[in-house]
This record gives C-alpha cells, sequence and structure tokens, in this order.
C-alpha cells in the first residue's frame, strides 16, 4: 500500500496564467472554437491523434504529445500521455523550489490547462458492442490525465465537459489569459465526479458480464437532473438524478409546458406511468400520493378515462393522469375540467397541446414510448447506513396460471377482470386492495396496516363514487377484488363479499387459505390463486 508523500503546501496563487494545453478529446464538439480562442492568447497547444488532425484542419497550430516527449506513441496509441514529462508538467507545484528545480533537470514544459474527455465507453455499451470492442474502449491515459489535473488545481485547469468551454474562455478573456482558483476548484470537483461515473459504468458492466446481479462492491453513478425547490416537504432540500438506463419515463420525458416538476410530482409520475404501461388497451391512470386512484381500459382513450375517473372524483383533485396512447383533444378538454398536477403520455396531438395550454400550470409530460414493464431492472431503497437493492417487480399472470380454489369457478368476464385488478393491485402500495369491474377499478384501498381495512376503505372509496353519479347501489355490487398478498384471515374476505364482490384473486399461501376458502364458498364466491405476491412497500 503506498503512502502519499508529506510535504508543507506551498502557497496557491488565485489566478493562474495558461501558457501551454495539452487537448485530448473524443467529443469534438466545439473543439475548433476553443483551439482558436486559446491561440488567440498565445496558448501552445499540445495534442493527439484525431484531436491534434482536426484542430490542424481548421488552421490551428498543434505541437504533437510524441514531439513534445520525444517518445511515439506505441502499442496501437495505448501508449502516448503516460509519460513523466507529461505528468510531471500537470502534477509540479509551480511555487514549489524543488518541483521547479526538479522541471529544470529533467527538462520538463508545465502543462497548465487539461481539456479532455474519455473513451465514449458507456456508448459503446449501450449500442451492443461485443466484449473486446467494449474493453478497448476503456480509457486508461484519460483518466490519469484528469485526475493528475484535478489534484493539481491549484495551478492546473482541468476540463472534462464541452459545456464548460464558455466559462473556461470567459475567464481568460477577463483575467489576460488566466483563470481563477475558485473555478479551477469547481472544474476539478467535476473532473473527478466524471472519472468516478466513469469507473462505476465499468465496473458495472463488468460485473454483468460476470453474471454478478450483486457484486461485492455496489457502485452508483447519476447525473444531476435538477435541484427541486424543495423535497418531499418544504424544510427537506432535493435533487432529481438521471441514472442514464433510458428508461422512458419522468427522467426522459420532454416537459412541453408548466411549471418545475416538484420531489412529490417525479414521484407520483412515474408512479403512474409504469402503472399506465402494463396494459395493451387504451389506458388511463390516475394516481395521487403514489397510489392509483382510478385505472380503467376501454376502447377508445375517452371512455378509458371517464371509467378511470369516475372510480375515484374526488381524490383526482391535484393528482397525475398518465395514459399510454397519444393524447386526444377530447380527453384534454375533460382534464382541463379538473386541477391537475401532471399529465403524461407518450405522445400528444397538436389540438390536445392547444387545449392543455389554457391551462399553463400543468406539467405535461410527452415520454415519447411507454416502459416495458417485463423488462429486467433494479431498485434502489435506502436505509440507516445503507441500501436495499432488488430487481424491479416485473412479474405477471397468465390466466393459465390461475387455481380455482372455491366451488364454483369464475365466469370469462370475471376472470377478465380479476387479471386486471391483480395487475393494478402490484402498483398499490400494500396492503393493497383494489375493487375492479368491466376494466375499471371501481374501489382502492392502500397503505393499511391490515387487509381487512383495506377491503372496506376500497368498499367506502366505491359507494361514495356510485352515490356522486347518482347510482343506486355501489359499483362494488358484481365487482371482483384482487389483493397484493393472501388473506391471513377471511375478515378482509368477508368484508368484500359484504360489499357485493363476486370473486377474489389472491396469491395464496397462508396457514389460513382453507378457513378463506370456506367462508368463499359460503358465500359463493368464486375464488382463484395466483402464487406470485406484489407487495409493495
Amino acid at each position: 500500500m503506498s503512502v502519499a508523500p508529506q510535504y508543507i503546501p506551498s502557497p496557491t496563487p488565485d489566478l493562474a496564467r495558461i501558457e501551454r494545453a495539452l487537448v485530448s478529446v473524443s467529443d469534438k464538439q466545439g473543439l475548433v472554437e476553443l483551439g482558436r480562442a486559446l491561440a488567440r492568447h498565445k496558448v501552445e497547444i499540445l495534442s493527439t491523434g484525431g484531436s491534434a488532425k482536426t484542430l490542424r484542419e481548421a488552421g490551428i497550430a498543434v505541437v504533437e504529445v510524441s514531439d513534445h516527449t520525444g517518445f511515439p506513441e506505441i502499442m496501437d496509441g495505448r501508449v502516448k500521455t503516460l509519460q513523466p514529462s507529461i505528468h510531471g508538467g500537470i502534477l509540479a507545484r509551480r511555487t514549489d523550489a524543488g518541483h521547479r528545480q526538479a522541471m529544470r533537470d529533467h527538462k520538463i514544459a508545465g502543462i497548465d490547462l487539461v481539456v479532455v474527455n474519455l473513451y465514449p465507453f458507456e456508448a459503446t455499451v449501450a449500442r451492443g458492442a461485443d466484449f473486446a470492442t467494449s474493453i478497448e474502449n476503456i480509457d486508461i491515459g484519460g483518466p490519469a490525465l484528469i485526475r493528475a489535473s484535478a489534484k493539481n488545481h491549484d495551478f492546473v485547469t482541468v476540463v472534462v465537459d464541452p459545456a464548460d468551454y464558455t466559462a473556461l474562455l470567459a475567464e481568460l478573456a477577463a483575467h489576460d489569459g488566466a483563470t481563477t482558483l475558485a473555478l479551477r476548484r469547481k472544474l476539478a470537483a467535476k473532473a473527478f465526479a466524471r472519472t468516478a461515473a466513469y469507473d462505476s459504468a465499468i465496473a458495472n458492466w463488468f460485473a454483468k458480464q460476470e453474471g454478478e446481479t450483486f457484486p461485492e462492491r455496489l457502485t452508483l453513478a447519476a447525473e444531476r437532473v435538477q435541484v427541486l425547490r424543495y423535497g418531499e416537504n418544504p424544510h427537506q432540500q432535493a435533487a432529481f438524478y438521471s441514472d442514464g438506463s433510458r428508461r422512458p419515463g419522468v427522467a426522459t420525458a420532454r416537459v412541453v409546458q408548466g411549471k418545475e416538476l416538484s420531489y412529490n410530482n417525479i414521484s407520483d409520475t412515474e408512479a403512474a406511468y409504469e402503472c399506465v404501461a402494463e396494459f395493451k388497451e387504451p389506458a388511463v391512470v390516475v394516481v395521487k400520493h403514489a397510489n392509483p386512484c382510478g385505472v380503467a381500459i376501454g376502447t377508445d382513450q375517452y371512455s378509458a378515462y371517464l371509467k378511470a375517473y369516475a372510480c375515484d372524483p374526488v381524490s383526482i383533485y391535484g393528482g397525475i393522469v398518465a395514459l399510454n396512447t397519444t393524447l386526444e383533444a377530447r380527453t384534454a378538454e375533460d382534464l382541463n375540467k379538473r386541477f391537475l398536477e401532471v399529465v403524461i403520455a407518450p405522445d400528444a396531438t397538436q389540438e390536445a397541446l392547444a387545449v392543455l395550454a389554457k391551462r399553463p400550470n400543468v406539467r405535461v409530460l410527452l415520454a415519447g414510448s411507454l416502459p416495458d414493464p417485463a423488462a429486467s431492472g433494479m431498485t434502489l431503497k435506502s436505509v440507516a447506513g445503507g441500501y436495499l437493492f432488488q430487481g424491479r417487480d416485473n412479474g405477471s399472470v397468465k390466466r393459465s396460471e390461475l387455481k380455482v380454489m372455491t366451488k364454483r369457478a369464475p365466469t370469462p368476464r370475471e376472470i377478465d377482470d380479476m387479471l386486471f385488478a391483480f395487475t393494478v393491485c402490484k402498483h398499490v402500495k400494500s396492503n393493497a386492495i383494489v375493487y375492479a369491474k368491466d376494466g375499471a377499478t371501481v374501489g382502492v384501498g392502500a397503505g393499511q396496516m391490515n387487509r381487512r381495512d383495506s377491503s372496506r376503505i376500497a368498499a367506502i372509496r366505491a359507494a361514495e363514487a356510485g352515490e356522486l353519479a347518482g347510482l343506486k347501489e355501489s359499483p362494488a355490487v358484481g365487482s371482483v377484488v384482487a389483493s397484493d398478498a393472501f388473506f391471513p384471515f377471511a375478515d378482509g374476505l368477508l368484508a368484500a363479499a359484504e360489499a357485493g364482490a363476486t370473486a377474489i384473486i389472491q396469491p395464496g399461501g397462508s396457514l389460513r387459505d382453507k378457513e378463506v376458502i370456506d367462508a368463499a364458498d359460503e358465500k359463493g364466491l368464486a375464488m382463484v390463486f395466483t402464487g406470485m405476491r406484489h407487495f409493495r412497500h
């Protein structure tokens, strides 16, 4: 194990003049403009390969790194900047007499600016490159240059992102070819974050190649999308990060209109869009506080929306509406009658957008496509001192997998509604109970400490919605009921029967399954077991 040398730091200047720059980038965006600006400030530019070629073709003077070091590139360019004359020029502390003497003794010229972005490893992997190609796109010299420059930011400016060229050139113009310590520190922090993210991407890819779902060391890298006004509550700070996976949803969606998304908006919108993506038919999901309060499928978008709204016309106030088809003007007209926080869909017609523009505070997001509910993926949750890491709940149940447990078998219509309700149940906080009829939820009970109360609350919601609609009986009458986990006692099932439900779908597996089955038979209910649980905490 190496030990860092101890020394007394020499004074750090605020302004560090740039006389020599090393430029080696894979992303050529803005490179010519940068080179021209450096030339105007009489900065000598060292460069390699494609970067040198691009600069020369633009008429900008460049010194090849091999000419500067007196040592040629070898091993197909694998070794070109890993040289004492390069790293000594970067790491030397300019105010340290011993370092200055070492530079004179070994004829090392100082390098004051390092502009490097790395081989595109992440993009190479994302396009499905083979193992050997991916390995060749692991940058070695680039991270070494970046880390050396960032470490010696007292004297050296490091730039890893073309987006920072503007700030760099503004400082050179304002300070006669020098940068401030404040900018150098800011860029150094960004540089270390970039190499950390790069190494994280490589480590995660390598673990995947080795078949490790849960590697010994979990590395995380995410890019900040925005700093939020606050978190779940105004006294909490918060920010939104993207993990780069490009899964369609709130992280990738185009914001068409509306106020800035809040922490709760983002969380709830994600919940709504993941739920609506479960369905092939036109579907609409209304979410409030991360729970679906209305879900429906239909032969067309508008009919699905009306059924979803009817489930809980009270809770939609201030809610999130997600659609799995292109938003149409007719639906948008009705949405405009409600106070909503967010509307998200894969796309929208121009007519629909014009309608929603009349409510400019409503956030409208177009995600381009739908997430694949069957795709594998991981979810992360923080706990004190660590993380819980698990696979996304991409489980689903087929009709052929249902096991009839009661004397009465369910009808084909009941089975359709059971599968629909059980799918919705997957997206409701446990303990979760969902009443459904004719492809629509009619009552949802979420997040209760016992299943009986969830069943009762769902029945109450159904009855209240029926009263608001002027119906003579609760929509729960003739419905089916889904439970995300087994009924540990018969009381939750009996509450559903009392509300008028005719069939039950649940995972099964309780020690008291026989008691629950007997209760269903006594009430004339049909009941099926799925063998799959959908806890959601």
